[in-house]
């Protein structure tokens, strides 16, 4: 065996570990969110995987020490990583529609999607070891460069992933990038027995099959895009982004919608160029008239398509807002599909949202926060006491917050709204809610307005505005239970939360 070969080829599966690692997150983000919950899955399923390829690699390998088995392991993580690219939205969506928790769901599609080839990457190591084998003495310093090399493979396949393959490819491109990695990888050793007839062979087979799986896997995607409307399937630094066509259930008006997730709409515009918002929700953003009426600047953490800081300009023709959105490729979305186009009074700021309150010094009249309607995970670093605190900072004396979160108020399904709001009453004098569906219904998960105030007093809640006085009609009367803790950048169990609010049967 030429120098060097097994060294460039345990490099090579090295950085396709931690590159379909990367990729993973991505394929069942949409379908399960990413939290800690679809984080912990995907990462301990992998690893128990390599730890099985590894033990069983090792056992393969005393028993057929040659080349030949470890090209076909090669072979094999590439029609696996294949067959993870043609199938992973089949199997994540039937996975997620099952009634259980997210916990399982997050687990059982990991195990679908990403044991097989992980196991078979884990064989690579132990085998390279047994291969390069030839004396006792010094097998310590020959298993621990090989190592060495596996693991500086996952460093260099951790920064492409993150940095330039899932960026600029996408997961599907980036699964079958993988795919011929390990291909050349396998043709790699087989070339060392001289192009034998029957690895050639095999090679070419893996090759058509994979092309035929990248072709099938597009058509797929054509259909799949035909039978839901869907308008473009977008993979960004930060998210996976669907665009499609509905109908607005009020209006019974086309829209445009986007979702980050298979569970619900996170935006939506009008087609007809109507410029309303579709929301009822977003609606209670104006709201912030009512609590400070001469609001000459706003921040808006949380973008999207910028439905609510259009409307906001358009209510407010001599005021400036500031929005905070963390992902540049939602921009472009926006730009490109929601009719947005830039405007001198509105200011985009690339940046997450609790980096930039950490370092803000401007003062607004106003602070809107809609980063919390993802169905099964939430960020976060934006709920606790600290952020609540740089929001304080950020306001003028007579300042408001106005903040859009998903849960109930009472009940199980009501911890997140609770903590939340007990956080909120540590920093702020005056707080409120506002159920957006059903003020009378405690126990309902449904959009709820979380209003938050610098003045001291208690306003009338009363206005000649006939939509102000209807959104001001769905006060929270009742007592709001103080049975959680407030939230704290040390511990914040919002994802638990979140879980008990979509139910034991998941999402």
């Amino acid at each position: 065996m030429k120098k060097y070969t097994l060294e460039i080829v345990v490099f090579i599966s090295g950085a396709v570990v931690m590159i379909f690692e990367l990729v993973g997150s991505r394929i069942i983000g949409p379908y399960v969110g990413t939290s800690t919950y679809s984080w912990t899955s995907l990462i301990g399923v992998i690893l128990a995987s390599l730890s099985l390829g590894y033990y069983f690699g090792g056992r393969l390998a005393d028993k057929k020490p040659t080349v030949e088995p470890l090209s076909l392991i090669l072979a094999l993580s590439a029609i696996f990583i294949s067959i993870t690219a043609l199938t992973k939205d089949f199997v994540s969506a039937l996975v997620g529609s099952l009634p259980i928790i997210l916990e399982f769901k997050s687990i059982i599609i990991s195990l679908l999607l990403f044991a097989p080839a992980s196991y078979l990457l884990g064989m690579v190591s132990p085998y390279a070891v047994r291969l390069r084998a030839r004396k006792v003495e010094s097998v310590g310093e020959m298993a621990g460069g090989l190592y060495a090399l596996s693991t500086l493979g996952s460093i260099v396949g951790t920064f492409l992933a993150g940095f330039y393959i899932i960026p600029n490819f996408g997961s599907t491109s980036a699964l079958f990038i993988l795919t011929i990695l390990l291909l050349v990888a396998s043709a790699i050793l087989s070339r060392e027995k001289s192009f034998r007839k029957s690895n050639l062979f095999f090679l070419m087979l893996i090759f058509l099959i994979s092309t035929a799986l990248f072709v099938c896997e597009k058509n797929v995607n054509i259909r799949k895009i035909s039978n839901q409307k869907i308008i473009a399937d977008l993979d960004t630094e930060y998210n996976r982004i669907w665009v499609y066509k509905g109908v607005d259930r009020m209006t019974k008006k086309p829209t445009i919608n986007l979702a980050t997730d298979s569970y619900g709409t996170q935006a939506a515009v009008f087609a007809d160029g109507t410029e309303d918002l579709v929301f009822s929700y977003t609606k209670y953003y104006r709201l912030a008239k009512y609590f400070t009426p001469n609001i000459k600047n706003a921040l808006t953490i949380g973008g999207c398509v910028y439905s609510q800081p259009r409307d906001f300009l358009r209510s407010n023709p001599f005021s400036s807002i500031d929005v905070v959105e963390i992902d540049p490729g939602m921009t472009k979305a926006a730009r490109q599909y929601f009719n947005y186009s830039d405007d001198p009074r509105l200011t985009i700021i690339h940046e997450d949202g609790r980096i930039y309150l950490n370092n803000n010094t401007k003062k607004y009249d106003a602070v809107f926060i809609d980063a919390f309607n993802s169905a099964s995970s939430v960020p976060f670093h934006l709920t606790t006491k600290e952020s609540a605190k740089k929001v304080f900072e950020s306001l003028n004396s007579d300042g408001v917050m106005i903040m859009n979160l998903i849960s109930a108020v009472e009940g199980e399904k009501g911890k997140f709204l609770r903590a939340e709001y007990a956080t909120y009453k540590e920093i702020f004098p005056q707080v409120y809610v506002f159920p957006v569906d059903d003020p009378q219904e405690g126990d309902s998960v449904q959009n709820i307005i979380l209003v938050a105030s610098r003045k001291p007093l208690k306003p009338t809640f009363s206005s000649e505005n006939e939509e102000i006085a209807t959104q001001l009609s769905h006060l929270w009367q009742k007592p709001i239970a103080s049975d959680v803790p407030v939230l704290t950048d040390d511990y914040a169990p919002v994802e638990f939360y979140k879980r008990l609010s979509i139910g034991s049967a998941g999402i």
